[in-house]
């Protein structure tokens, strides 16, 4: 059965100006400059440069105003409608100011910051070790594709992630040549002798074993270590080989007693194997891709005796305007229809132009709004957060929560979120994530509320103070901070601790 009603709801719905704005918002300053290039290439509306004349000087040439152009009676309805149309945007937009947007104003960056990020120009890790190549003894060409298959099958950290038969398959189907497994495994053997010792490795076991053999190696040939040195080096060796689990767990009492060695022997070895390098290839100093990034900030607070004050870093944001050849294509559409009906491209053209303004326009306001919400942002966090930007000490942060921030400016809170989200500020204590400076709070004994950020502070403390022989369990810590008067669970103490990137007893201990 078909029934009719009629009902009233309530929608909101955000124009295409507030969506450009809030995408605008989510971008942190290292990546507005690619959006804004973006924006000028689709848009030849759009130009970047500086000051232009306003377009109030449109009437300056004395040709008179567009009012003055009414049609006369004899002309169309439907041209009459366009004219006036047409005419009252290009009034509107003579009163209007369109001149450029400069992001340096006065609450912005000054004139000492530089608007490029500096990118090293150096070759890549991979190009490294295909450098390396001459040293192989390949038989033919045909080994050498092999051999540049593995070299770029090793990852950004210097490991050998990929199974040989997936190598193999690669070489099958992409270069049409055929190998085996075996093959592929005694040109990787050679690979794994490249600088820096470790890469071509299939785990982390494999890369410290590597470093270790290729020391005893070198000294094996020019003797430069002492009888003392070579036995903790050969007994490293022995545990990375054959008790690498037991080490990885750090059960040094098992270790002690399998190798009937004592304690102090066993930390020599294991310091021989801490000073190894994980991750081979960040000890290249060409780096890969990874290497190359910098962290830009979005606002800088400077301390400027005891009063500080913000500024907004705009190095990668161009001046912003109006094409002034479209200011020329619309003089001339003026110039052209005085006293006459245009024709349907020429209305077409004028319509286009137009649009294309709009669009621009749009963009330089929603740079603009950036810009504002973004300061007006944070300069809510830096009043709230006054005495850790003038000491530093993270146990002044008070508990802020996104909703604070939106209280305080006005703002939504996923306008907030979008502001905070990738975002950072540079301090005289270090450059810091927006993120950072928003915490729950916590109720103490005395019922005072104290941000977790405190808690964690006080925590990382307490572990870095703690006997390594013998590091205090999550209980323990618990208890700890309990007689300083936190109240907070045991696995609330687990998370914090896992937070802060630290690991458990077990495996935070030492000899």
């Amino acid at each position: 059965m078909l029934k009719q009603s009629l009902s009233q709801k309530m929608l909101q719905k955000l124009s295409p100006q507030q969506i450009q704005l809030m995408k605008l918002l989510q971008i942190p300053t290292a990546n507005l400059e690619q959006r804004i290039k973006e924006e000028l290439e689709a848009n030849p509306a759009l130009d970047e440069g500086g000051e232009m004349d306003e377009f109030s000087s449109l009437d300056a040439d004395g040709e008179g105003s567009f009012a003055d152009e009414a049609p006369g009676e004899a002309e169309g309805d439907d041209y009459r409608e366009d004219k006036y149309e047409l005419d009252d945007y290009l009034n509107e937009y003579m009163e209007d100011d369109p001149t450029s947007y400069r992001l340096r104003a006065d609450n912005h960056t000054s004139d000492e910051e530089d608007k490029a990020v500096p990118i090293p120009v150096e070759s890549s890790f991979h190009e490294y070790l295909e450098q390396q190549l001459g040293m192989l003894e390949l038989n033919d060409e045909r080994q050498e594709a092999i051999a540049l298959q593995v070299i770029g099958s090793i990852d950004d950290d210097g490991y050998l992630r990929r199974e040989p038969s997936a190598i193999l398959d690669d070489l099958m189907f992409s270069q049409n040549i055929f190998t085996s497994e075996e093959e592929i495994l005694a040109i990787l053997k050679k690979i794994q002798r490249f600088d820096p010792p470790g890469v071509g490795a299939r785990g982390l076991q494999e890369c410290l074993l590597i470093q270790l053999e290729s020391k005893a190696e070198l000294d094996d040939e020019e003797d430069f270590l002492d009888f003392g040195e070579r036995e903790n080096l050969d007994l490293a060796i022995e545990i990375v080989r054959n008790h690498f689990e037991e080490f990885t767990k750090k059960h040094y009492d098992k270790l002690v007693r399998k190798l009937e060695i004592s304690e102090d022997g066993l930390k020599d070895a294991i310091d021989e194997v801490i000073r190894l390098n994980p991750k081979p290839a960040s000890g290249y100093t060409g780096g890969s891709s990874r290497s190359a990034q910098y962290v830009v900030p979005d606002f800088i607070v400077y301390n400027r005796d005891g009063e500080l004050d913000l500024t907004l870093n705009a190095r990668n944001a161009p001046d912003l305007r109006v094409n002034e050849q479209y200011r020329d294509m619309l003089r001339a559409y003026k110039r052209n229809t005085q006293g006459r009906r245009p024709d349907k491209k020429e209305r077409e053209a004028v319509l286009f132009i137009k649009q294309k303004i709009d669009s621009a326009k749009w963009f330089i306001d929603a740079i603009r709004q950036r810009q504002e919400t973004m300061y007006k942002t944070m300069y809510a966090i830096l009043q709230y957060q006054y005495e850790f930007f003038l000491t530093g000490d993270a146990r002044k942060l008070r508990p802020m929560i996104l909703k604070d921030i939106a209280d305080i400016t006005g703002l939504d809170i996923s306008t907030i979120s979008r502001v905070v989200n990738s975002k950072f500020v540079q301090t005289e204590f270090g450059t810091k994530r927006l993120k950072e400076f928003f915490s729950e709070a916590l109720s103490t004994q005395e019922g005072e509320e104290v941000s977790t950020l405190e808690v964690k502070k006080i925590l990382e403390e307490v572990i870095s103070q703690e006997n390594k022989r013998k590091p205090l369990s999550d209980q323990k810590l618990q208890e700890i901070l309990e007689k300083r008067g936190y109240n907070i669970a045991r696995r609330t103490v687990a998370k914090y601790r896992e937070q802060l990137n630290i690991p458990v007893a077990r495996l935070r201990k030492e000899l």
